[in-house]
């Protein structure tokens, strides 16, 4: 019989417990019984349920109890808690819990079955979403962390230690090495991958709102502030935070961010009774957080509360036997289908060149020689000229001529993408010093990114 067919029954009144357990039999369910919440924990460890129906108060673990360790031990297995004291109180703690539903004693046997019917219905959804958040951090570490390198398996086999501990890591590394997707991989292989993996990206949020982005605000805390919001750590709940660029925030906002860290309680903007979450967290940062703390811009205590484990995301330039992978890897992405050949000279000249965009340099450059290869090869032909070495003659001084013009025909929009992705280059991918270096306005860049397929620091790439 399927498992969602298997009904659990915790229940310290034996002579209920047996007629709930033959009217469940007569339903068609297989039915285990236990007498109190320990019994009940004992079948949850060697067996699977579908629903588990426990009365809420019982000698020793009462049900309360023995949901929170269903939750843990069993998360797609719905519960279903009975009581003789039916106080809304006792309700809506139970739903709090996490509990699916509540049924009061004496019990309607046509009202309960309708119940567990529904609860059977949840538990396949939410087994059928846990299987694909698994296949998905399967596919993602498949398909996404690529390197052949010495330095790249030291660093795989220290994220997959790191996932098997609930401490704090910071990931540092220069841009574009792909922090992000380290700390993606860390979740997706720890004990918290069934639940969300939340990214804010610190320095992309406007100063002004990155509070309430973080913790949430209630109604009228602010002018714009017209209804109750929860914040990503409330998303992030049971799973992980990463906060990328952490080095960004202001020393107000980090005071706050280690009292969450302390006590693990949330309180929104405009709200003083707080909330407590359970989420890990994973920062990230380009910059030398040592220093910051040297020169008063980030609280030592905070920089230590962070920094239970250091893990450093080497440069591409330190690990060219990862290029060729790279290579096949991102044209594989930006050209599926079709059979494009690297001239190997191609991954020498690549190989030789430092990568100061690290990973993701190398993956717009792939996607601009795609843009305008005539053929099934790319060849020397076809780099940009600073990763020959160089810049095409007659160019007065190559610290004036950083724009590289597409080929004769080419569109005018190709000429401003180009213009936008090395401006972005040149800031190192910060979108408000890029956008200051063009003399536009931010949400003009981000128009612009979005309408020529440019993509921002922390949403793709390697």
């Amino acid at each position: 019989m399927s498992e969602f067919r298997r009904i659990l029954v915790i229940d310290d009144d034996e002579s209920f417990r047996k007629i709930l357990e033959y009217n469940l039999k007569q339903a068609g369910y297989e039915v285990a019984s236990a007498a109190n919440g320990s019994e009940g924990l004992a079948w949850i460890e060697k067996d699977s349920f579908g629903a588990v129906l426990t009365d809420i108060k019982m000698p020793g673990m009462d049900g309360l109890a023995v949901l929170r360790e269903v939750k843990k031990r069993a998360p797609e297995t719905a519960v279903i808690v009975i009581t003789a004291y039916g106080s809304i109180e006792m309700a809506v703690e139970a739903m709090k819990e996490g509990a699916y539903d509540y049924v009061t004693k004496p019990l309607n046997r046509d009202a309960l079955l309708l119940t567990l019917e529904r609860a059977l219905r949840y538990s396949r959804l939410k087994e059928e979403n846990l299987r694909l958040r698994r296949e998905l951090g399967e596919t993602f570490d498949a398909e996404r962390l690529v390197g052949a390198s010495a330095a790249f398996q030291d660093l795989v086999a220290k994220a997959v230690r790191l996932a098997q501990v609930d401490a704090p890591v910071l990931i540092t590394g220069e841009t574009g090495t792909g922090k992000d997707l380290v700390a993606r991989s860390i979740h997706y292989n720890s004990a918290r991958r069934d639940h969300p993996f939340v990214a804010v990206n610190c320095a992309a949020i406007p100063r002004e709102l990155l509070e309430s982005e973080l913790f949430g605000h209630v109604k009228g805390a602010f002018t714009g502030a017209t209804r109750d919001r929860k914040g990503r750590f409330h998303a992030a709940d049971r799973g992980t935070l990463f906060l990328d660029e952490i080095g960004s925030l202001e020393l107000a906002l980090q005071a706050k961010l280690l009292r969450v860290l302390q006590d693990q309680n949330v309180c929104r903007v405009g709200e003083e009774k707080p909330t407590r979450v359970n989420v890990r967290i994973l920062a990230a940062t380009n910059a030398d957080l040592r220093a910051a703390v040297e020169r008063g811009e980030f609280r030592e205590d905070l920089y230590y509360r962070l920094n239970v484990v250091e893990l450093r995301v080497p440069p591409l330039r330190e690990r060219p036997e990862d290029i060729p992978p790279l290579v096949d890897h991102f044209i594989g992405l930006l050209a599926p289908g079709k059979k494009i050949r690297v001239d190997p000279e191609v991954i020498k000249t690549f190989q030789a060149y430092r990568w100061p965009g690290n990973v993701r340099e190398l993956r717009n450059v792939l996607e601009r020689m795609l843009i305008f290869a005539t053929g099934d090869t790319l060849g020397r032909s076809s780099l940009p000229p600073e990763i020959l070495g160089g810049v095409p003659s007659g160019t007065a001084r190559k610290e004036d001529s950083w724009i590289r013009l597409p080929p004769e025909g080419a569109p005018l929009e190709e000429l401003e993408r180009e213009i936008i992705l090395q401006a972005l280059e040149r800031n190192e991918w910060n979108q408000a010093r890029a956008s200051r270096f063009l003399k536009i306005p931010r949400h003009i860049l981000l128009y612009r990114m979005e309408k020529y397929g440019i993509r921002a620091p922390g949403t793709s790439g390697h």
